[in-house]
């Protein structure tokens, strides 16, 4: 794709602040001289902020501090000024209710601290899962040059000679307690070999998902998503990508010249190709609505229907992100994706080059971790897209991560109103529950959580789970963790909260899920749904207060990437105007 740099030397938008001699710019640089900076630190080079979501209360990132330093480092080797600013981070381990209720709060924050502060260019410094987007979003509503680099996975986990990977032997090991295959003593003693170094999960995990798809998308260098968080070429890489972003300033290469619908389109086909997280379909789509791409679910379901899953990681199959490195990487993947005619090959990326450019000689260094195309842990590996009475709107499911055999189904639902419910009532042995029902969880939604957990993949009941069943058809409007696994139906929208059908779902109602023919159906007629619906009323209002009222009053569904409505597509008041 066609790009032509700006003219250099020209003024930038830091200079409203910093350059002159009025007393304004006095005023603005004389504070920032209080750090000991020289004057011509301030003489119009490009000023870098690295938007830096380091927290030592999110794992994924508390080694980002590092990071930031070697990012600064390859700033002033190209020339810039780099300033380290500290965003809003938030964790799927450790925030509650949900990271997923902050990351439309996060990309406001990230906005705004572009918006006002003598920025003229963004290092996104991110590493667990919802830090992507959001500082995705936020620089795109922005449009100043932006640069992606990631925190990098974890080492491999290993138990008694087992590969252990973090959250997919997490949800494993929990089942097997509670089928009596293991002792709690041996899940505490499992717990330490989880996570043993620092990074974000080491399973194509929503963490590693993102990071892909920020490289498949164009925003990340080529070859950043896999390197692990420990391998001295992770700092390499954010050096590096500090040089990068110093160039991009100077010629003016922003996200709306590499965020295009092709780009979106590459980056679905690579989720698919990867066995990526169904994460990956809210947060494009949020991101794609900040840059004013028309994405919609049916690109998900035509981009990713004829992709094999190539990429044999966990939870899809037996390998971890540090062999996916070792592998060859992303580079391997897109080259492939290239080889098939299923990659737009001039998209242009932040290094100036196409999106084949950086791949057309890369090499696969293990066929058994990035599978020969006839050899795909599946054919078809894109995120399905259901539609249907139960999901007018639609939901998502993941065929790689699913059960073959459950993959047309019908069966007699088991409805959990929340997830309070679901605690209460699923290891009750008088449960009427069997391996053929459809568990139906409701009111997890966007607004119904609130903020969309990742319960969607609910543990089996005990007495199932005895009989050796690993996998029942479990339809909700949740979502559910990259690192989780089964045959399971999320993000059904128009969700229960906001009063979609799958509110009206009871206890011995039959569903069918055919997912060669994309449909979720909820067999009752249609004079009986629009009954159920005039009967139903909400189980909750709206919070009171805060940040939580402003999300329920305002989030969109999931259909459409659950970004808050008068964010989407708004690029807001203009940016670098000095008001002093």
């Amino acid at each position: 794709m066609a790009f032509t740099p700006a003219p250099w030397p020209r003024k930038l938008r830091s200079q409203e602040w910093w350059g002159g001699t009025s007393r304004d710019n006095i005023y603005h640089r004389g504070w920032m001289k209080n750090q000991g900076y020289p004057h011509d630190m301030f003489d119009g080079r490009p000023v870098i902020g690295i938007l830096n979501t380091w927290s030592e209360l999110n794992p994924c990132n508390a080694h980002l501090d590092i990071l930031a330093q070697k990012v600064k480092n390859g700033i002033y080797e190209a020339g810039g000024f780099p300033v380290e600013v500290p965003v809003f981070s938030v964790s799927e381990s450790t925030f509650r209710p949900t990271a997923m209720m902050f990351r439309n709060l996060a990309a406001m924050a990230v906005e705004e601290t572009i918006r006002g502060q003598p920025i003229d260019g963004c290092v996104l410094l991110v590493g667990c899962d919802k830090t992507t987007p959001s500082l995705l979003m936020g620089a795109a509503s922005c449009d100043i040059p932006s640069i992606v680099v990631t925190g990098g996975p974890m080492l491999n986990g290993h138990f008694r000679g087992e590969r252990v990977g973090s959250g997919t032997h997490l949800w494993k090991f929990s089942e097997m307690v509670k089928a009596g295959q293991m002792t709690a003593e041996d899940f505490l003693e499992a717990e330490a070999s989880m996570s043993r170094s620092a990074g974000s999960c080491n399973t194509m995990g929503t963490a590693s998902t993102m990071a892909s798809m920020a490289e498949a998308l164009g925003m990340a260098l080529s070859g950043n998503a896999a390197i692990p968080a420990v391998d001295s070429r992770r700092r390499t890489m954010a050096q590096l990508s500090g040089r990068r972003i110093v160039q991009m300033v100077k010629d003016d290469l922003k996200p709306s010249d590499i965020l295009t619908k092709q780009a979106f389109e590459n980056a679905i086909r690579t989720n698919a190709a990867i066995g990526g997280s169904t994460n990956a379909v809210i947060h494009l789509l949020a991101i794609a609505g900040r840059v004013g791409v028309d994405l919609s679910l049916d690109d998900w379901d035509r981009c990713g229907r004829d992709v094999p899953t190539i990429v044999n990681l966990m939870p899809s199959g037996k390998y971890l992100m540090e062999e996916f490195f070792y592998a060859g990487g992303l580079p391997v993947v897109i080259k492939r994706l290239g080889e098939m005619g299923l990659l737009h090959n001039d998209a242009l990326t932040v290094s100036g080059e196409t999106a084949w450019e950086q791949v057309k000689d890369v090499e696969s260094h293990n066929d058994d971790v990035i599978l020969p195309n006839d050899k795909a842990l599946t054919q078809s590996g894109g995120i399905v897209v259901l539609k249907g009475n139960l999901a007018p709107n639609g939901a998502v499911l993941k065929p790689s991560a699913a059960t073959p055999s459950l993959m047309v189904h019908r069966g007699r639902a088991v409805v959990f109103q929340d997830i309070d419910d679901y605690k209460a009532k699923i290891n009750d042995e008088a449960l009427d529950i069997d391996e053929t029902c459809v568990m139906v969880l409701k009111n997890c939604g966007p607004k119904g959580y609130p903020g969309m957990a990742e319960v969607g993949n609910m543990g089996l009941p005990p007495k199932v789970l005895r009989k050796g069943i690993t996998d029942m058809v479990r339809i909700s409007d949740a979502r559910m963790s990259g690192t989780a696994y089964g045959t399971v139906c999320l993000h059904t929208s128009p969700e229960a909260a906001a009063g979609g059908p799958l509110a009206i779902v009871r206890d011995g109602d039959m569903i069918s899920l055919d997912v060669p023919n994309r449909s979720l159906t909820l067999e009752i007629s249609d004079e009986e749904i629009a009954r159920r619906l005039a009967e139903w009323v909400p189980q909750a209002g709206a919070p009171e207060g805060g940040y939580h009222m402003l999300h329920h009053l305002h989030v969109m569904g999931a259909d459409t990437g659950a970004d808050l409505d008068f964010l989407r597509g708004c690029r807001g008041a203009p940016v670098g105007k000095d008001s002093h």
